[in-house]
C-alpha cells in the first residue's frame, strides 16, 4: 500500500508529526514560553526564523511545541465524532421499524446540515475554549460516520446469522456488538484516519475564528489567529503555523487514502504456494485446461474448508464437482477464480489455467480465459443497467473494443445462447427477462471473451426442470463448439451424471472419489454410494422410507485427522478414525480415498 509517492509522502508526514508531538515540548518548551521584552513583534531573523509574538516569544518554538496539543485535540474530536456516529448509524440495524426510521431521519438531517455551522453552534453552546471546539468538531464529524455506518450495517443486518440471532432472542445490544460492528470495523477504522486530518483542520479553523483554544494555551490555529494581523508586514509569523496545519492535514488524508486503497487490494484473496500434502505434486498434465494440485483455503483461526483438493479438466471436458452443501465445492471454484473473500488465504502446490500459472496471469488475462456462471443470475447482473450494455462492457474493458463493436458482439453472443430476438433482449433490463433467459445472458457474458474454462456454480438450481434441461444442453453445446473445459458444481448427482464426462466427489473439503460419469453407479466410496442411494427413481419402492445419510457433515473447524465421513459410515473401523485415507487408484480413471475399499482391493 506504500508503493505510490502519495502514500509514502503521507506516511512520512504523519510520522514526522507524531515524532514532533513526542519530542516538541521537552526540547522547545522552555523557549516557547520565554518572554523577551527586547524582542517584541520582530520579524524573521537568525535568532527567530519565524519572528516573535507580542511578548517576544519565539514563534518557531511555539509552532513546534503546539504540535502535541493540536494532534491530541484532533484525536479527541475524531474519536468523539466516530463513537457518536457509529452508535447512531448502527442503531437502525437492530431497532424496530418505527424507531429505526426516526434515527435514519435524524442522520439524514444531520448530514444535510453544514458541518462548520454545526461545529460552531455546538462550540457556542458548550462554551468557548478547547473543550467546546473539540465537541463542536466531533459533532461535525459524527454525521459522516453515522451515514457510513448505516450503509455498512444495512448490508450486514440482512445476513442469515443476524436473522438467526434475532430468532434466538439475542438482545439487540449483543447483536450490535457481536454480529454487526465487528463485520464493518475495517472501513470505519480507515475512515477514522481520514477524519483525523479533517478534525485537525477544523480545530485550527475554530481557534482561528476565536472559538477554540484560548490563551494562555495555544495550538496551531491560535498561533495563526495571533499572527494574522501582521501577515502583510511580517507574513512569516502566520505562514509558519499555516504550513504546519496544511502539512499535517495533507499527511493524514494521504495516509488514509493509502490505507483505504491497500485494504481494497487485500480484500482480494491472498494466494501463495504451499508444501503439497503429497511428497511430490508431479508434473503438470499436458494439454490440461485446468490443473490444480493440493488446493487449500484457510481462514483465521485455522479453519480450513478446502483441504488439499486436486483436480484437472481437459479441453472439451465437463467435470462435475458434487457433494452436500458445505463440502467445499463453491469455495474451491472461488479459489480457482480468485474470488475467495478476505481474509481467506488460498494455497496450492500448483494452479494452472491453460498451461499457465494463475498467479502469473493479469486480471485482464484471467477475465478473458475464465468465465463464471453463478447460481442466481439476478445477482450476477446489475439491475440498473441493460443486459446488452453489461455484456458489451466485457469486450470494452478486456478486449479494447469500441462501443459499437462491443454492442454488436453482445447481440451476437445473446443469439449464440439461443435467446429469441437477441437485439431486443439486449435493450432490456435483467428484471424484464425470465430466470432461464437471465441465466443464458450470464453464459453469453462469459462467452464475450474466449474462455478456456467455464466454472458453473449450480447454475440450474433456481430454474424449473424444463429450463434446467435447456441450460444443461446449452452448456454441452458451448463446450463442444469452443473446446473449453467446464467445471460444473452441483449437489444434484443425477444432473451431474447426465451432463458430465467425469465426476469428482467432495466431502468436508476433500476429494473422496473421482471416476467417469458413465460409471457413477459403480462408485466405491461409501459416501458416493450413499448419495446415489438417496436419489429416488421410477423403480424406487414407494412403500419404504426415502434413503438418507444419517448424521451431518462436520464443520471445517471440526474435521480431525481421520476420515471425516467415518462417523456416518456403516463400514468405519478403528483405522478410519486414526488417519486420513489417501486418494489412490481404483481402476482406470478411478481414484478413491477409503481404507475399507483399499483393504478390500488389496485383499
Amino acid at each position: 500500500m506504500f508503493r505510490t509517492p502519495a502514500a509514502v509522502a503521507g506516511a512520512v508526514l504523519v510520522a514526522a508529526m507524531v515524532v514532533l508531538a513526542v519530542i516538541g515540548p521537552p526540547i522547545w518548551g522552555e523557549a516557547a514560553e520565554h518572554i523577551d521584552a527586547g524582542a517584541i513583534l520582530q520579524g524573521s531573523s537568525a535568532a527567530h526564523p519565524l519572528g516573535t509574538d507580542n511578548l517576544g516569544r519565539d514563534l518557531l518554538a511555539r509552532v513546534l511545541v503546539a504540535g502535541r496539543y493540536s494532534l491530541l485535540l484532533a484525536l479527541a474530536a475524531a474519536l468523539i465524532g466516530a463513537t457518536a456516529g457509529i452508535v447512531l448509524g448502527a442503531l437502525p440495524s437492530v431497532l424496530p421499524a418505527r424507531p429505526a426510521r426516526l434515527v435514519t431521519g435524524a442522520v439524514n438531517a444531520l448530514v444535510a446540515f453544514p458541518g462548520l455551522l454545526l461545529a460552531m453552534f455546538t462550540a457556542v453552546v458548550a462554551g468557548l475554549g478547547a473543550r467546546g471546539a473539540v465537541l463542536g468538531i466531533g459533532a461535525a464529524i459524527a454525521p459522516g460516520f453515522a451515514r457510513l455506518t448505516q450503509t455498512l450495517a444495512a448490508s450486514v443486518a440482512g445476513a442469515d446469522y443476524v436473522s438467526a440471532a434475532r430468532m434466538l432472542g439475542v438482545p439487540r445490544r449483543r447483536i450490535l456488538a457481536r454480529h454487526v460492528l465487528p463485520n464493518i470495523a475495517e472501513p470505519l477504522i480507515l475512515h477514522l484516519t481520514q477524519a483525523l486530518g479533517g478534525a485537525l483542520l477544523g480545530l485550527a479553523g475554530m481557534s482561528f475564528l476565536g472559538l477554540g483554544v484560548q490563551p494562555p494555551s495555544f495550538d496551531w490555529g491560535r498561533l495563526l489567529f495571533d499572527g494574522f494581523g501582521r501577515i502583510y508586514v511580517t507574513p512569516e509569523v502566520a505562514l509558519g503555523p499555516a504550513l504546519a496545519v496544511a502539512l499535517a492535514g495533507i499527511g493524514f488524508n494521504l495516509l488514509g487514502d493509502a490505507l483505504a486503497r491497500g485494504a481494497a487490494r487485500t480484500s482480494a484473496p491472498r494466494t501463495k504456494a504451499v508444501a503439497p500434502e503429497s511428497a511430490d505434486p508431479g508434473e503438470p498434465e499436458p494439454g490440461a485446461v485446468l490443473d490444480v494440485r493440493d488446493l487449500t483455503v484457510t481462514f483465521p483461526g485455522g479453519v480450513t474448508p478446502v483441504r488439499g483438493v486436486s483436480l484437472s479438466a481437459a479441453p472439451g471436458e465437463i467435470v462435475g464437482l458434487v457433494g452436500e452443501s458445505g463440502s467445499g465445492k463453491s469455495l474451491t471454484a472461488a479459489a480457482i477464480g480468485g474470488l475467495v473473500p478476505y481474509p481467506g488465504v488460498v494455497g496450492h502446490a500448483r494452479l494452472r489455467l491453460d498451461g499457465r500459472d494463475v498467479a502469473g496471469l493479469s486480471r485482464k488475462e484471467l477475465g478473458t480465459s475464465l468465465a463464471m456462471v453463478f447460481q442466481d443470475p439476478m445477482a450476477s447482473l446489475n439491475p440498473a443497467l441493460k443486459v446488452g450494455g453489461q455484456l458489451a462492457e466485457v469486450a470494452v474493458v478486456h478486449q479494447g473494443a469500441t462501443r459499437a463493436e462491443a454492442r454488436a458482439r453482445a447481440v451476437d453472443r445473446l443469439g449464440h445462447v439461443h435467446l429469441p430476438e437477441p437485439g431486443r433482449q439486449a435493450r432490456r433490463h435483467p428484471h424484464e427477462l425470465s430466470g432461464g433467459m437471465r441465466q443464458r445472458a450470464v453464459i453469453a457474458m462469459g462467452l464475450m471473451g474466449t474462455p478456456r474454462l467455464i466454472i458453473a456454480d449450480e447454475p440450474t438450481t433456481a430454474l424449473d426442470v424444463t429450463v434446467q434441461r435447456q441450460i444443461l444442453r446449452l452448456l454441452r453445446e458451448v463446450t463442444e463448439e469452443t473446446g473449453s473445459a467446464v467445471l460444473f458444481i452441483s449437489h444434484d448427482i443425477a444432473v451431474v451424471g447426465e451432463l458430465c464426462d467425469r465426476v469428482v466427489v467432495m466431502y468436508a473439503g476433500r476429494v473422496v472419489e473421482e471416476l467417469p460419469a458413465d460409471r457413477l453407479t459403480d462408485g466405491a466410496h461409501p459416501y458416493t454410494r450413499a448419495l446415489i442411494a438417496s436419489l429416488p427413481d421410477m423403480d424406487t419402492d414407494r412403500s419404504l422410507p426415502l434413503a438418507s445419510i444419517p448424521g451431518r457433515q462436520p464443520a471445517p473447524a471440526e474435521v480431525g485427522d481421520g476420515c471425516a465421513f467415518a462417523p456416518r459410515c456403516p463400514l468405519a473401523t478403528d483405522a478410519c478414525a486414526a488417519g486420513r485415507p489417501p486418494l489412490v487408484e481404483h481402476g482406470p480413471a478411478h481414484r478413491v480415498a477409503c481404507w475399507e475399499v483399499t483393504c478390500t482391493s488389496t485383499a
